[in-house]
């Protein structure tokens, strides 16, 4: 992560002399984001206004709107954005009077992007209550005294103050963070983790690499993965790639952040869209060489469910390997990410509660996706995160690390790394995380970035240790085998037939057995059962394959109960105590 620091004093500074005691300190982000957009798009535009507005005159009647578009990004010299209005925001205070008329005018000049982004963030609510409580000058003046200008602030500098403004905005908004907001920490590791093999491909000349996440949000784990290879994994590189960022968001505002940031840093805006990644895949085509991803836990896919359901009859389609429960859709999020594999080698690093690693029995929809994923080698490492990361869950997370290419030690092969440890020195405890200085909702723990390197170091040696296991994929696969005992008679005991001779089964007394792959079921019935319950049988037409990922069990660690003498000990020792204090008390 990088230590760049950056001036976002003038947030607080406007928030201190223009919005307190009018909205919330939850609100702050509403209004300062668009406006540091918005003044960001005025200061690009300030060298190319004149033009844009002479071609505007001359077209505007003579040529369609369809047409008019690319003439007037010609005038702005190739710019994403321009225009048409005879306004900027240092004019508009000049007349005090129609400010508000002269600001819509202004905001309505702009090209269909820029006013489709302003669209999500509802900016019309947030400049209708500057103008009831007559603040819109003052906003106005207040944010024309920020220089944004590419002179002052290049666009790596624009995204780190964007970046900056989106962290404090979900800081103070603890109740809805976690919803599009991932602490930087945990992003870190993700990134850190899958380019941690990858610095020798990217520093070839000409390299063309793209990065996408489904689940977008504010779009802080594309931003922060291309700038973590183009800031340090590269730095002093001679070749450096161009990198690509994608993304789909559903919530409109995080689109609206997203698609801002994209703009106002020099990127692609049209690689960043709006919509349900389910039903409404706005890359069907396309596939990526990394996606990072945090979808949601434990969320519905019920109002998407006829959509998904005839998608996975297609053997084509994303959904085929199966079907979780309606009531969470994490596994629906993996699968689709996986159909968007660059096919000659995508990695994919993905956030999830432990649901989608034990979920469901052999046969379900999480199970047969589990196989899937496991059969066809591309699960890579799963590592679990400390507790207490996030800002609106404290339960057990993970990260799985995803590879369809991967190196010739890795294959067959499943990595799984416990950094679910609090470091304790006082206790010579070694663990991959600290106490926050604060809390911010529930996030109470912090991965710094020497755990973080520590985590990486054991990734990429790629040996066991107390914190690592490492197994074949067949490891994680079970048979599920039906026990049926026979049914007797209640007035000699004996096993009652059907007109083929064969013994009855007693549904009553019917069991469920595991036995893991690598096992010969024969051999592990006759030991395991048999020698109990001598007449019973195995019902291989009801036998299933299952596969589960149990992380608890990998790593449990016996801690033997303290002797009885230690406990007599500490007892007679209390009692010492508790007499010398009844004595103290019975002098004074």
């Amino acid at each position: 992560m990088s230590n760049k620091k950056v001036d976002v004093g003038f947030i607080f500074q406007i928030t201190d002399q223009v919005l307190w005691n009018v909205f919330k300190k939850n609100e702050i982000g509403d209004v300062m984001l668009p406006f540091v957009v918005i003044r960001r798009l005025d200061c690009i535009l300030a060298p190319v206004n004149q033009k844009v507005q002479d071609s505007y005159m001359k077209f505007k009647d003579k040529v369609s709107e369809e047409k008019l578009d690319p003439i007037l990004r010609k005038a702005a010299g190739g710019l994403q954005f321009y225009n048409t209005s005879k306004h900027t925001l240092e004019s508009l205070k000049e007349s005090g009077k129609t400010i508000e008329i002269d600001f819509n005018n202004y905001r309505n000049g702009f090209n269909e992007e820029v006013r489709d982004i302003f669209d999500n963030f509802q900016f019309d609510k947030v400049v209708a209550r500057l103008v009831k409580n007559k603040l819109l000058y003052e906003m106005i003046d207040a944010i024309c005294k920020v220089d944004l200008s590419v002179e002052k602030v290049d666009n790596h500098d624009m995204g780190y103050i964007f970046e900056e403004l989106i962290r404090i905005s979900n800081e103070q908004s603890n109740e809805t963070a976690g919803e599009h907001f991932t602490p930087r920490d945990v992003i870190e590791l993700m990134y850190k983790i899958v380019f941690s093999t990858e610095k020798g491909e990217l520093s070839q000349p000409g390299i063309i690499r793209t990065i996408y996440d489904p689940a977008l949000g504010t779009g802080g784990m594309v931003n922060l993965a291309k700038n973590y290879v183009l800031d340090e994994l590269l730095r002093g590189s001679k070749h450096k790639p161009t990198i690509q960022t994608f993304g789909q968001e559903i919530n409109e505002q995080s689109y609206a952040i997203a698609k801002s940031e994209a703009l106002i840093t020099g990127e692609n805006a049209k690689n960043i869209r709006h919509g349900n990644s389910f039903t409404n895949d706005q890359f069907p085509d396309k596939h990526f060489h990394y996606q990072f991803a945090n979808p949601p836990y434990g969320v519905t896919w019920k109002k998407d469910k006829d959509y998904i359901v005839n998608e996975s009859a297609n053997p084509a389609g994303r959904f085929y390997a199966g079907l979780p429960r309606t009531s969470d859709g994490q596994l629906l999020f993996l699968q689709h990410m996986i159909s968007k594999m660059e096919r000659d080698g995508g990695k994919i690093a993905v956030v999830t509660n432990g649901s989608p690693l034990f979920t469901g029995d052999a046969g379900s929809g999480e199970s047969d996706i589990r196989k899937w994923i496991i059969t066809n080698d591309w699960l890579d490492c799963i590592i679990a995160l400390p507790k207490d990361l996030f800002y609106n869950t404290g339960i057990n997370t993970y990260v799985w690390f995803l590879d369809n290419d991967k190196p010739a030690q890795r294959r067959g092969k499943i990595q799984l790394i416990n950094a679910n440890i609090l470091e304790d020195k006082e206790n010579g405890t070694e663990g991959f995380c600290r106490p926050e200085k604060r809390s911010m909702g529930n996030k109470r723990n912090k991965i710094e970035s020497f755990h973080i390197n520590k985590l990486v170091d054991i990734y990429t040696s790629f040996q066991e240790d107390r914190f690592c296991k490492i197994f074949d994929n067949e490891y994680f696969g079970y048979y599920a085998i039906t026990i049926e005992q026979p049914l007797y008679s209640d007035e000699d005991g004996e096993i009652i037939t059907d007109k083929k001779g064969n013994p009855k089964a007693n549904s009553k007394k019917r069991d469920k057995e595991n036995i893991p792959l690598h096992e010969d079921i024969d051999d592990y019935f006759k030991r395991e059962v048999k020698t109990h319950l001598p007449d019973a049988w195995i019902d291989f037409s009801k036998t299933r394959i299952g596969y589960e990922i149990n992380f608890t069990k990998y790593f449990y660690e016996y801690k033997p109960l303290r002797s009885s003498a230690k406990i007599k000990g500490e007892v007679e020792n209390l009692e010492v105590e508790i007499n010398a204090l009844l004595k103290q008390l019975l002098m004074e």
